[in-house]
């Protein structure tokens, strides 16, 4: 009971600088993220604990260049295709997911963005708590990343499988290549997957994971194909008529 009171003592007198210290250390946390790889993910270190797959694990980080047009704009098509356009939220897909009310859709209320910030930086589950934390990280990431940072974070770190981070990973345990060689059917086949990667199987798909390969190829041309990675380059800072790497 003593310890009880001292501690609330402490925290009555010191809570300030504890939020004080907690928001730096998230700052730089989020700065130091957007040049450095991420190493690991608090879902990485779960899986490995607590699966019992046949799998090794299996993480390999990759930069932007080194991964193929194809799985961003397929990412893009399928989870958040206002990616660079908001500022985090996408509150008309929050608005249909609100009002949908059990219909089947083709993509989620979530931003990559916000993906990015429960899978980097917050324990795996689901509270208000933590939604309030990954709200905080999301408005962070926003603020100092740029959107192609934000897409090359996500391609690295999204579970893809059993045991099995990013494209990387995905494309060579399921296509036996590299990310950067992936080609549109390949990219939509693991895109397809990523609402359950571990009930979804890329290499043995049903009907239902090739009918949504099939929505997400069809959403990648309407999206005008690889060169909607144009909308990501021409709002990070860089000349709007240097397309170079899109070539």
């Amino acid at each position: 009971m003593i310890m009880i009171q001292r501690a609330r003592r402490w925290m009555k007198e010191y809570y300030q600088d504890v939020v004080v210290l907690m928001v730096c250390i998230s700052m730089i946390w989020v700065v130091l993220y957007r040049f450095v790889p991420v190493p690991v993910t608090f879902l990485m270190v779960k899986r490995m604990i607590t699966s019992s797959s046949k799998y090794d694990f299996s993480y390999q980080w990759k930069s932007w260049e080194d991964i193929a047009a194809f799985p961003k704009v397929c990412v893009m098509a399928s989870e958040d295709q206002m990616l660079p356009f908001h500022n985090g939220l996408d509150l008309a897909s929050l608005e249909d997911a609100i009002t949908a009310k059990g219909k089947k859709r083709m993509r989620g209320a979530s931003t990559v963005t916000q993906q990015v910030a429960k899978n980097v930086y917050l324990w795996p589950g689901r509270s208000f708590i933590r939604k309030g934390f990954e709200l905080y990280f999301t408005g962070l990431i926003e603020a100092i990343w740029t959107k192609e940072r934000i897409l090359e974070v996500y391609l690295n770190i999204a579970e893809t499988g059993e045991k099995c981070f990013g494209i990387e990973a995905a494309a060579r345990r399921y296509f036996k290549k590299p990310a950067s060689k992936l080609n549109l059917k390949e990219s939509a086949m693991i895109v397809a997957t990523l609402p359950n990667p571990i009930k979804y199987k890329a290499v043995a798909p049903g009907n239902y994971l090739l009918k949504r390969k099939s929505q997400i190829e069809d959403l990648f041309y309407s999206l005008d194909g690889k060169y909607y990675l144009r909308e990501l380059y021409v709002r990070s800072e860089k000349s709007l008529y240097d397309f170079s790497k899109y070539n």
